[in-house]
């Protein structure tokens, strides 16, 4: 790999720091909520009787379930100021927490909506049902578009999402903008707060225009911009450990896509039938003028194809997404933990951040430590630290609690700490980082689970 991805000869510069946006945005969203509400009340004169607490709750509920699905898809346009600067594993933590709200406001809006109608016309449940559901303007669809939602909202909990395919799981998820469209259209011919009120029906129909618009150019547009111009193709596979392979991608001007070390794009290969889903790797090594390189470990169906690819073949991206950079660091020094693959966006960091820096390898055996000639080459370049967190012989797993942290690392509470690995493997390490000092402020982690 070395006589394809050189090193840098420059030093290290430390970029300036950068501001999450995140609280600003949750400040936007919960105020849009919070106007839902009011349009709702604007609306709404005395609630008389069962029947007309029922209906209430059940408008309100199906307003704020309006707004939730534009919050939905708008989350999923993958607009580079949440992706970049909020990070992309809070954003689809935003994302999730959204769906099941959604979820839950839609079956508040049924159920109440249903039993104040029955109550109000002195029917059955089921009749009620049959009625709304046949004769309203366009409950027919809505009806359709909510029966996708609670099919995507059981795909993705979590009990399902361990025995789905991620291929499986992407192509029911993409359902979700087919039930919010069918979903419109009996909010403004049904809902009271928009029958005769332009003002009203105005905004929403600017609110659900203006979240399809970020999806047509950040999900459709952006990225086919980005690959006519820069015409990504395979250029090696290189075999890095049991079951890891490293590719690198040739393309035009690559450079200018402003990618930076710890981030990832969403790749399309185009061979060996990988072009159906559109998977996540982070770039192993810092974009070079006409190349990228990811490193992949088989743990799908997608990623076991990565060994298979020729050069030569197409290659679609997008992106470049994550926070997980430079720019999050506060201090002079730093500390990467990796647990396997995840040393991937952790081996672009220790290359390029600035300042002093220590990288803790977690792998079961030596055989399994990728890229382990690299990271001792950049280690002697810059005069920085590897330690390696190996299994003992019969199989004893080394301890990485908070006294042992301290001690393989002097002045840790004054290190920034970026951790990359598996979920459990972060949450562990997080209590024993807080445990040995280091500020919340200074652990950096971003999780590719999706």
């Amino acid at each position: 790999m070395t006589t394809v991805y050189e090193r840098r000869t420059a030093p290290p510069v430390a970029p300036a720091p950068r501001r999450s946006p995140a609280g600003a945005v949750l400040g936007l969203l919960w105020a849009g909520a919070a106007a839902a509400v009011a349009l709702w009340w604007a609306d709404t004169g005395s609630v008389v009787g069962a029947a007309g607490w029922l209906t209430g709750v059940g408008r309100m509920a199906g307003l704020l379930c309006g707004y939730a699905c534009a919050v939905l898809v708008g989350l999923m346009a993958r607009v580079p100021l949440l992706e970049r600067r909020v990070g992309s594993d809070r954003v689809a933590r935003w994302h999730a927490m959204a769906g099941r709200y959604t979820i839950c406001l839609l079956v508040v809006h049924v159920v109440f909506i249903l039993l104040g109608y029955a109550a109000q016309d002195r029917a059955s449940i089921v009749h009620e049902t049959v009625t709304v559901v046949l004769d309203y303007p366009d409950m027919l669809k809505a009806t359709f578009g909510g029966v996708i939602l609670f099919a995507v909202g059981i795909t993705s909990a979590r009990a399902a999402r361990r025995k789905l395919s991620y291929e499986f799981w992407y192509y029911v998820h993409l359902l979700t903008y087919v039930a919010v469209f069918l979903a419109f259209f009996h909010q403004l011919s049904l809902g009271n707060e928009f029958n005769g009120d332009a003002g009203a029906t105005d905004a929403w129909y600017a609110l659900y225009l203006g979240v399809a618009a970020l999806v047509l150019w950040y999900r459709i547009l952006a990225p086919v911009r980005l690959n006519l111009r820069h015409r990504l193709r395979v250029e090696s596979v290189h075999r890095e450990a049991p079951g890891v392979y490293s590719v690198v991608v040739r393309g035009r001007r690559v450079d200018e896509l402003g990618a930076e070390a710890g981030q990832f794009f969403r790749w399309r290969f185009f061979g060996e039938g990988m072009g159906w889903a559109s998977t996540p790797y982070s770039l192993s090594a810092p974009p070079r003028r006409d190349l990228l390189r990811i490193t992949v470990k088989a743990l799908g169906d997608h990623s076991a194809a990565v060994p298979l690819l020729r050069p030569g073949a197409r290659v679609w991206a997008e992106g470049p997404y994550g926070s997980m950079t430079a720019q999050r660091g506060s201090g002079q020094r730093s500390l990467l933990i990796a647990a396997g693959v995840g040393i991937t966006p952790l081996r672009a960091l220790f290359e390029t951040l600035p300042g002093e820096v220590t990288l803790l390898y977690r792998a079961r055996t030596a055989q399994d430590l990728a890229l382990g000639a690299e990271l001792e080459a950049i280690a002697q370049w810059r005069g920085a630290k590897v330690l390696y967190a190996l299994n003992g012989p019969q199989g004893q797993r080394p301890s990485l609690g908070a006294a042992a942290l301290r001690a393989a690392v002097p002045g840790l509470a004054g290190h920034d700490v970026y951790i990359c690995g598996p979920h459990a493997f972060a949450q562990e390490l997080y209590g024993a980082l807080r445990a040995a000092g280091v500020p919340d402020r200074r652990i950096h982690h971003e999780s590719f689970e999706l």
